[in-house]
C-alpha cells in the first residue's frame, strides 16, 4: 500500500478563491496539529442560494407550469435544502483551504472532519453552522551537518576477472556460425534420424527429417563419442534412450513425438549427418574492437582491455551513487533526531485516502512512512534554502546517459549522437520519465551539497565487498 506518495508541505491549492467573510479561526493547536473552526451564517450563503434557485426556476420543467413561470416558492420547497447544502459545502471547502493558504500553514495530507467538536448538522432547521477540521502540521526539523559527520563514497574495483568475463561476453555477442566438415563436442548437428530394427530402417518406424542435437548435451559418454569426430554426410548409429538417459521430455523433443510415445522407444537410430554448425567467438583483432567500440580506433588488445575497464567503471558508478544516497538519507534522518507528528490525524487520513487500506496495514507501515516523510521534509528544506535547481541542459545530458545505458544493455556501446539526442528528447517528452530524471538530477545536487558539509572518505572495494554493503 503506497503511503504518503505525495506530501503536502504547504503546497495547498493555489486556486483564486472568492472573498469570504465568514469567521475562521485556528483552535486547540499545538506544534504538530490544530483544529480549524469555520462559522457560517445565513448571510454568507443566502444570496448565492437565492441566485441559484432563480436559475433553477428559469429552466424548471414542471407539469402545469410554463418554463420559467414556476412559482419561486415551489422551487424553494423542492430544491431549497439541497441547494443550501451544496453552497455551504462549497463555502466550507473554500474557507478551509483559503485559511490554510493565507496563513501559510505547512500541512501534511488533507483536512479531516473533527470527531469531537463537530456537532451533527441539520439543514432542515439550522441557518447558522459551525464546522471543525483537524490539520496535521509539518514539523520543524532542526538539523546541522558538520565536519564531524562522516560519509564514505565507494568505488568498485574492476579486476581482471570482470574484464575477462566482459570481453568473453562481447566475443560471444559478435561471434559467427561456420559450417564444418567434422563434428566437435559443442557443434550443432542436423540430419535425418531413422528408427532401426535388426540393423535396418524399421518399417513404419519413427523418422525425423530435421533432427537436431549437440554432442555436448548427450548424457551417456559412449553415445556422445559416436558423434565426436564424425564426418559430414556420414551416418552414426546411436541409442537415443541411452543418450538422453531415458528422460521422456528430452526424448520427445528429439524424436518429435509425444511423451507417452517417447517413453516406449528403446531402439537404436541411424543419424545421417547433413549439416554441422559451429559457433566461433569473435577474434581479438581491430575489426572486433571497432564493432564493440565504434569509432574508437583501438589498435591493440591492451588498449581494448583498458577501454573495457573504463566502460565497466562507468556502468558500475550508478550503483555506487545509489549506495551513497542511501547513506546520505540515513545520516539526515539520524541528525533529525526524535520528530513528533500528529499521529492520530495522519493515520486517519491514510485510511480515508486509500479505500483499500486497513487499520492494521496503516499501523504496520506507519513508522516507515514517517521515516520517508522526515527525509522528504529535510531534503525539501535543503533544496529550498540553498536554491538548488536543475537546468534544462543538465536534464538533457542525464537523458542521454540514460539512453546510452539502455543501449549498452544490448551490447550497443557506441551510439551515434543524433540517435542519443532523438531518444533523449523522446524521454523528456514523457511526464513520468521527466519527473524521474528531475529527481535523479536533484539527488545528484543534494549529494554534492551534503558532501561539502561533512568529512568525506573515499574507498575502493571489490564487487563482493560492495554487495555485502547492500545486504
Amino acid at each position: 500500500m503506497p503511503i504518503f506518495a505525495d506530501y503536502n508541505l504547504g503546497n495547498v491549492q493555489t486556486k483564486n478563491y472568492n472573498s469570504l467573510n465568514m469567521n475562521t479561526s485556528l483552535i486547540n493547536n499545538d506544534a504538530v496539529s490544530g483544529v480549524v473552526k469555520l462559522e457560517i451564517e445565513k448571510k454568507d450563503y443566502e444570496e448565492q442560494v437565492d441566485k441559484k434557485l432563480r436559475q433553477y426556476r428559469q429552466k424548471a420543467n414542471i407539469p402545469g407550469f410554463r418554463t420559467g413561470m414556476v412559482p419561486l416558492g415551489l422551487i424553494k420547497k423542492m430544491y431549497g435544502k439541497p441547494v443550501m447544502a451544496e453552497e455551504i459545502n462549497k463555502l466550507v471547502s473554500e474557507g478551509v483551504f483559503k485559511f490554510i493558504r493565507e496563513n501559510e500553514l505547512q500541512i501534511l495530507g488533507e483536512p479531516l472532519p473533527n470527531q469531537t467538536e463537530q456537532q451533527e448538522i441539520d439543514f432542515d432547521v439550522q441557518e447558522d453552522f459551525e464546522f471543525y477540521f483537524d490539520l496535521a502540521f509539518a514539523p520543524v526539523i532542526n538539523f546541522k551537518l558538520n565536519k564531524r559527520d562522516r560519509l564514505t563514497r565507494y568505488a568498485i574495483m574492476v579486476d581482471e576477472e570482470m574484464i575477462h568475463k566482459q570481453i568473453e561476453s562481447y566475443r560471444q555477442h559478435f561471434g559467427l556460425y561456420d559450417q564444418m566438415e567434422e563434428v566437435a563436442e559443442e557443434d550443432l548437428v542436423k540430419g535425418i534420424a531413422a528408427e532401426l530394427e535388426d540393423g535396418k530402417p524399421k518399417e513404419e518406424g519413427i523418422v525425423v527429417e530435421d533432427a537436431l542435437l549437440m554432442p555436448k548435451y548427450i548424457k551417456a559418454e559412449q553415445e556422445q563419442n559416436k558423434f565426436i569426430g564424425a564426418k559430414l554426410n556420414t551416418s552414426v548409429v546411436f541409442n537415443p534412450y541411452k543418450a538422453f538417459d531415458g528422460i521422456a521430455a528430452e526424448m520427445a523433443s528429439f524424436l518429435k513425438v509425444n511423451k507417452e510415445r517417447a517413453e516406449s522407444v528403446t531402439a537404436d537410430f541411424q543419424f545421417e549427418i547433413k549439416e554441422i554448425t559451429r559457433f566461433k567467438a569473435a577474434e581479438l583483432n581491430r575489426e572486433f574492437f571497432e564493432k564493440v567500440f565504434e569509432g574508437s580506433d583501438i589498435a591493440t588488445e591492451e588498449e581494448f582491455k583498458e577501454k573495457v575497464k573504463a566502460t565497466l567503471t562507468d556502468q558500475l558508478q550508478p550503483q555506487c551513487e545509489f549506495k551513497f544516497m542511501q547513506d546520505v538519507r540515513k545520516l539526515l534522518i539520524k541528525k533529525a533526531g526524535d520528530v513528533k507528528f500528529a499521529d492520530a490525524v495522519l493515520k486517519r487520513w491514510l485510511l480515508a485516502s486509500n479505500e483499500k487500506a486497513t487499520p492494521e496495514q496503516v499501523e504496520e507501515e506507519y513508522p516507515k512512512a514517517m521515516e520517508d516523510l522526515i527525509y522528504h521534509i529535510i531534503k525539501s528544506r535543503i533544496i529550498n534554502e540553498n536554491e538548488l535547481k536543475v537546468e534544462d541542459a543538465e536534464l538533457e545530458e542525464l537523458a542521454k546517459k540514460a539512453v546510452s545505458a539502455q543501449f549498452a544493455q544490448y551490447g550497443m556501446l557506441s551510439v551515434p549522437d543524433h540517435l542519443l539526442e532523438k531518444y533523449a528528447n523522446e524521454m523528456l517528452q514523457k511526464e513520468d520519465t521527466l519527473r524521474s530524471l528531475v529527481d535523479r538530477a536533484m539527488d545528484d545536487k543534494l549529494a554534492k551539497w551534503v558532501s561539502e558539509q561533512v568529512k568525506l572518505d573515499t574507498k575502493v572495494i571489490t564487487m563482493d565487498e560492495f554487495k555485502k554493503l547492500l545486504t
